[in-house]
């Protein structure tokens, strides 16, 4: 009999609890200790970390929807065995959102210019560079279309899921299923826009290049895109083979994890090629205001943190996932899946440390206990989206296809 309907176990509340309660512990007291600290480096520590984390999460909740929007416009019908996990992870971007909105009000309201620099307007009025970018680098513009960015990811992704949960009520005859794809291809679109406009060009400008103001690159926002992308596939691959080990999800079978699995090895493929593209044209040139950026990673206080980076974030998965069996395998997908996040969440780190600590290096108590917060978070919010509705959509004009999928 197939188990339709999530019901959150004691072990999984269990667990989420432990999350929350550590998370929760040790954001009071890096408030206390860090937030409300005299020393300024502690100040920035805290503010820099709950950036860090506020925007990570928040991005790699919202490549859910991407992802369900990509395979929309796609016509793929593979991944309808599993989509109401995505729909689940999608459900907490208005939630993260708020969180980092909250994070962004702190900095900006709070004058963080040790966060932002271009917040000091004095200093601006006498750089030429950060004059020069004001029209866009400013509070006003910077809160404008965050709230702007993250409502319309909020919309759009609801009215996404809304729209599937329509194929839950009643069978749809020939007019009906082509009706109900029409309208998912169209609003499918319409966040792909959004997306493309945002994800894809300004919010990594505004909310993570901006820290090092002086500096640009055309592609961080694609490098940005990708990292939280294939750390985004990697959350949907540990809920869907926790669920199938639970005895749900009886239409996924190997080949929709082996699907799942290709996303990740490409997407970590993609993100080295990104990665060196980026750093092997500033290597070569050599110009003082583009190595500027890597100097401080490279030799500084985060060489450490930027190799590291790509042993996790490439040369593991790229060795692991070469093999098809891997790609089928629960533990290996689990465990590449934990490790690529981790490591994208430290790329993440080395995105936003060396421009606002400098070379006061700190990877400790409270990063590691707001990376918890936020794992206990998607852990309750997942659950309970996943616990509101059936697993499959049986009634979707698609679904005959996923469950014949073969790879």
């Amino acid at each position: 009999m197939i188990k339709q309907q999530f019901e959150i176990s004691a072990g999984y509340k269990k667990w989420t609890n432990i999350l929350l309660g550590v998370g929760g512990l040790a954001l009071v007291l890096g408030i206390i200790f860090l937030g409300m600290s005299k020393d300024e480096v502690e100040q920035t520590r805290f503010w820099a970390s709950l950036l860090q984390n506020s925007v990570f999460f928040l991005l790699i909740v919202n490549a859910s929807m991407f992802f369900i929007c990509a395979t929309t416009l796609a016509h793929g019908g593979w991944q309808m065995a599993f989509r109401r996990v995505p729909e689940a992870i999608s459900s907490l971007v208005p939630v993260f959102g708020i969180l980092a909105m909250l994070v962004f009000v702190g900095i900006v309201f709070g004058h963080r210019h040790d966060i932002y620099h271009w917040l000091d307007k004095e200093h601006v009025e006498h750089d030429p560079i950060l004059k020069g970018k004001s029209g866009f680098l400013n509070p006003t513009f910077f809160m404008i279309w965050s709230i702007v960015a993250i409502g319309l990811w909020s919309f759009v992704g609801a009215k996404m899921r809304k729209l599937s949960s329509e194929a839950d009520q009643q069978p749809m005859n020939g007019d009906q299923g082509a009706k109900y794809i029409v309208k998912n291809t169209a609003w499918g679109a319409a966040f792909l826009v959004i997306f493309g406009l945002t994800v894809g060009s300004t919010i990594p400008w505004l909310w993570l290049m901006s820290i090092d103001a002086h500096w640009y690159s055309t592609m961080y926002s694609w490098y940005t895109f990708v990292s939280s992308f294939v750390a985004g596939m990697s959350l949907v691959v540990l809920f869907v083979v926790y669920l199938k080990n639970h005895d749900y999800l009886e239409y996924v079978t190997e080949e929709h994890l082996h699907d799942l699995g290709k996303f990740m090895f490409a997407f970590s493929v993609f993100w080295t090629y990104l990665w060196y593209s980026q750093f092997m044209l500033i290597w070569y040139a050599n110009i003082p205001e583009e190595t500027v950026y890597f100097k401080p990673r490279m030799q500084g206080a985060y060489r450490g943190i930027f190799f590291l980076n790509l042993i996790v974030n490439f040369a593991v998965p790229f060795l692991l996932l070469m093999r098809r069996g891997s790609k089928r395998n629960y533990t290996t997908l689990t465990f590449l899946a934990i490790l690529i996040i981790l490591g994208h969440w430290v790329d993440f780190y080395q995105m936003v440390m060396p421009g606002t600590m400098n070379e006061h290096y700190s990877l400790g108590w409270f990063e590691f206990g707001i990376l918890v917060l936020y794992a206990g978070l998607i852990m309750h919010f997942v659950g309970k989206g996943l616990s509101k509705k059936p697993l499959v959509a049986l009634h979707h004009p698609f679904i005959k296809e996923s469950t014949i999928h073969h790879t």
